[in-house]
């Protein structure tokens, strides 16, 4: 079944979600309740959604630019759509959003023990970088 692309609304926020913790993306310390509405709310970054014309989204994928580089969060595929080229649709929806904005670069993190999410992204032609990723929270979680 083909699939349709398009900026999700406040209203997509509870099946977004869902399907998010559907594919494994949640963590106690993440709170996709405000990732996503400030996703929303923020000029610069938005969710997208992958419809395929029934009851449940397909998949989804957050997307922001800082000023500097383009992030993904959240790209997530229902259990039942993987595997369709849903992932690769939602991602190319991304380049293309951020490109509309001058972004020189995209970039994500993936956990490194996460095999089949870095094939994934590898069959799409992304590449590990030679970096390290290193983070304090500010929010006492």
């Amino acid at each position: 079944m083909p699939i349709t692309l398009r900026e999700a609304t406040a209203e997509d926020r509870d099946p977004v979600i869902a399907l998010w913790r559907a594919a494994g993306l949640t963590r106690p310390w993440n709170d996709p309740e405000a990732d996503y509405r400030l996703a929303l709310e923020n000029p610069t970054s938005t969710v997208l959604v992958a419809e395929d014309g029934g009851d449940t989204l397909a998949g989804a994928v957050m997307v922001g630019f800082d000023g500097h580089r383009g992030w993904v969060y959240y790209l997530g595929v229902a259990p039942g759509r993987q595997q369709q080229g849903t992932g690769r649709s939602l991602m190319t929806a991304a380049e293309v959003w951020l490109q509309a904005r001058d972004c020189p670069k995209i970039m994500f993190m993936v956990r490194t023990d996460n095999l089949p999410t870095r094939a994934f992204y590898a069959a799409l032609g992304y590449e590990d970088q030679a970096v390290v990723t290193m983070g304090r929270r500010l929010d006492g979680r």
